[in-house]
């Protein structure tokens, strides 16, 4: 009879266990009085994420007392706990506060009164003049680099130049840079100047997300960065993606940086 209980004890036990470490996929809603669209979501215990859609819904597969992140730059941080009712509702609602960043009342000029004469006595300097006031046409785009305007003034070789050669009709500068070597050497640069402010980018805005949910001493982060922006697939996986996208990719990339670290300290 002793037996026959305690065999029962170790299987009530071992299914309380099962029940507890059962996943399940639960349908939640962010809410907010500021946008709730790509709100990052993760579940640290797990190691799993996802963003919300534009009515601030999501899925994600959660078990019992698994913590849940809500990350995003106009929301404060808020970690949720996954609970039984949660865990039998299959549904979970998120209040989110809004972040706001309150700054010093600063005064910026001469205050003015009301009376609009004394206010233009009162007007110091010429406003700024720019080229549509004169009726100049002017450039509105991205400043090229260093790089870029130095390729751009390289020109771009083609081997028929050469035969353009014999007119005297082809420019000299684009035929001297691209059979010196100095036209490939200045598109390089350009091409690892592009994918280390794309890797910046990218570390800005999403390292304080990505590390919430895995974990690494400060002092790598940069090279780990570094490490992903050293990956051929690099900016094809991560230029013009979406959060989710690169969220993956760096978490692929995690793996590989871990193993690495963790191989060299052995």
């Amino acid at each position: 009879m002793l037996k026959i209980n305690s065999l029962l004890i170790i299987f009530v036990f071992f299914s309380f266990q099962e029940i507890l470490s059962q996943s399940i996929e639960i349908f939640g809603k962010v809410q907010s009085e500021s946008g709730v669209e790509n709100i990052h979501v993760i579940n640290k215990t797990a190691q799993v994420f996802t963003i919300t859609d534009k009515a601030g819904a999501f899925k994600i597969n959660v078990a019992l007392n698994d913590s849940l992140v809500f990350s995003s730059v106009q929301h404060k941080l808020k970690e949720v706990v996954i609970s039984n009712h949660t865990m039998s509702t299959k549904i979970l609602l998120v209040k989110l506060d809004e972040h706001i960043n309150e700054l010093d009342e600063v005064v910026v000029g001469k205050v003015l009164t009301g009376d609009l004469l004394k206010d233009i006595a009162n007007v110091e300097g010429n406003p700024p003049i720019n080229f549509y006031d004169v009726g100049i046409p002017g450039y509105t785009g991205r400043i090229a680099t260093q790089s870029e305007r130095r390729l751009s003034e390289a020109g771009a070789f083609r081997p028929e130049m050469l035969l353009g050669l014999l007119g005297g009709g082809v420019p000299l500068n684009p035929i001297l840079n691209g059979i010196s070597g100095r036209t490939k050497m200045l598109k390089n640069r350009v091409r690892i100047e592009r994918k280390e402010v794309l890797m910046h980018t990218i570390k800005a805005r999403l390292s304080k997300d990505f590390f919430a949910s895995n974990p690494l001493d400060e002092a790598l982060r940069m090279d780990f960065f570094y490490f992903c922006a050293d990956d051929e697939n690099f900016v094809k996986y991560c230029k013009n993606r979406t959060d989710f996208e690169i969220l993956i990719f760096l978490r692929h990339k995690y793996k590989q940086y871990v193993e690495n670290v963790e191989t060299e300290n052995d």
